[in-house]
């Protein structure tokens, strides 16, 4: 199947950013609960490498290839691929075969902040880098190029907006577009990975059954929604403006996540992993200020930059009241493994909704 391709929305083809630079808001001072899901997929990933990396696989390798989709700025992109790195080096050692040289493919949406990134890679790193920018909803590599892709708490991001929400149910909106953009990662990635090279995606997702109102992150929503509704009672900001912001974010549940996978074909799951419960972010400031390097660039751009400073602070504030309701929510965060299979692909066959 293959559809026409229209994409009128000036934002899904930018894509979304994350807070760039250093500074005290940024991304990469705030997003520390990232970095905890980071650090609680380390030995998965080991695991992974162990178990269904084979060297022999891949004879005569010289380089062996990792992407990181949905680097952001770092650090914790730079954890993640040493992890990986060094989950690789251990598996070659294990089969007494030469250790190939590394190369690390940083990935994401073209307004990311690379300058910031590349300035602070580690000085002692094993690998060479390269920053690759365009959305992970394409093609981004060449055919059978990859021995490991990693993205982590990337693909709960939808590409757009669903013009759609308008007129109808916004929930199934997002669902269709999650769906179409998951389809088309999965076959972007098909195409760039070896047979047998591994890719580990780990998200955010819904229990099965369980309905939207009952996730952590969509009552956490419902806060920050609260928030907007109440700065334009105050007249601080228009009223329309607010009623046309929506967060391009969709939490899909495993059992529509794993349908999506069985039907592309070319992966197999090889594992699936809940992580545990992370408390150490049950500050309101925190929160706040890690909803806020998400979250800055589509404020900015949809309202104006003046209204950050006292939305974030009165947000603070309501946490202060209201953490108890997230923290009471329910969700999942799941760690994928999967293995590419043999196949052949066309160059593009991609499945698209309009947004």
């Amino acid at each position: 199947m293959k559809a026409n391709v229209e994409i009128s929305s000036k934002t899904s083809l930018n894509g979304y950013v994350m807070t760039g630079g250093s500074g005290n808001q940024s991304y990469a001072k705030n997003s520390s609960y990232q970095r905890d899901v980071v650090d609680a997929t380390k030995l998965l990933i080991q695991t992974a490498v162990s178990e269904y990396l084979n060297p022999r696989n891949f004879p005569g390798l010289e380089t062996f290839y990792v992407a990181d989709l949905g680097c952001s700025v770092g650090p914790n992109t730079f954890i993640a691929v040493q992890n990986i790195i060094n989950a690789v080096k251990l598996r070659y050692q294990i089969s007494n075969d030469k250790i190939p040289e590394f190369q690390v493919l940083f990935n994401d949406h073209k307004q990311n902040d690379f300058n910031t990134l590349f300035k602070s890679l580690p000085l002692n790193r094993e690998y060479y880098a390269s920053g690759v920018p365009g959305s992970f909803h394409s093609n981004l590599f060449p055919r059978a190029s990859l021995h490991f892709v990693h993205t982590s708490y990337s693909l709960q991001w939808i590409s757009c907006v669903p013009k759609e929400i308008i007129t109808k149910n916004k929930g199934r909106a997002y669902a269709r577009q999650h769906a179409a953009d998951f389809a088309n990662f999965l076959q972007a990635r098909a195409r760039e990975v070896v047979a047998g090279g591994l890719m580990v995606i780990v998200l955010p997702c819904r229990p099965d059954g369980v309905p939207h109102s009952r996730v952590s992150f969509n009552i956490l929503n419902g806060i920050f929604s609260s928030t907007f509704a109440d700065l334009a009672k105050k007249g601080m900001i228009d009223e329309e403006k607010v009623d046309t912001f929506n967060l391009p974010i969709y939490n899909k549940s495993p059992q529509e996540l794993e349908a999506t996978m069985k039907y592309n074909g070319c992966f197999r799951i090889e594992k699936i992993e809940c992580l545990p419960k992370i408390t150490t972010q049950d500050v309101p400031h925190v929160v706040s200020l890690g909803t806020r390097a998400i979250t800055e660039g589509l404020i900015k751009e949809h309202f104006g930059e003046e209204i950050l400073d006292g939305l974030f602070e009165h947000f603070t504030n309501k946490l202060v009241e209201s953490l108890k309701d997230v923290e009471s929510g329910l969700g999942l965060k799941l760690f994928y493994h999967l293995n590419a299979k043999m196949k052949i692909l066309p160059l593009f066959n991609f499945f698209y909704l309009i947004c």
